[in-house]
């Protein structure tokens, strides 16, 4: 495959996956509308499906940079709770996941004596 039909076919991936966000997304605000007697323009569903797909997008190099930086090629736990650490809710909220799904798994919690900053960084030199 040449580097242009690699890019048109990774075009096409991208435009079947926005296409599949801008369904997800619509019916979701449909369902919200109907609820709340409101009404959504297309317009309105278009630029939410942008945002949404811009986050996705900067999301998943945040964490592949993360990964990469700790020398790993496959995101890890760890690589997300590096992610959530500006949004103390979300973090919180990821921390008591990621604890009770550990605890199933009969593994340590999250952090521990750990804690947050460079003291906690796992594997940091």
């Amino acid at each position: 495959m040449t580097s242009s039909a690699g890019a048109n076919a990774e075009a096409e991936r991208d435009e079947r996956l926005k296409s599949a966000l801008w369904y997800s997304i619509g019916q979701f605000v449909d369902e919200q509308c109907l609820q709340q007697n409101l009404n959504a323009t297309p317009q309105f569903i278009g630029a939410l499906t942008e945002l949404v797909w811009t986050q996705i997008a900067n999301t998943s190099r945040d964490l592949e940079t993360f990964a990469k930086h700790a020398g790993r090629e496959v995101v890890q736990t760890e690589d997300v709770m590096l992610l959530t650490r500006r949004n103390e809710g979300l973090e919180s909220v990821m921390k008591t996941f990621v604890d009770e799904l550990r605890a199933r798994e009969g593994r340590p919690a999250v952090g521990g004596a750990k804690g947050k900053g460079k003291a906690g960084a796992k594997g940091r030199k």
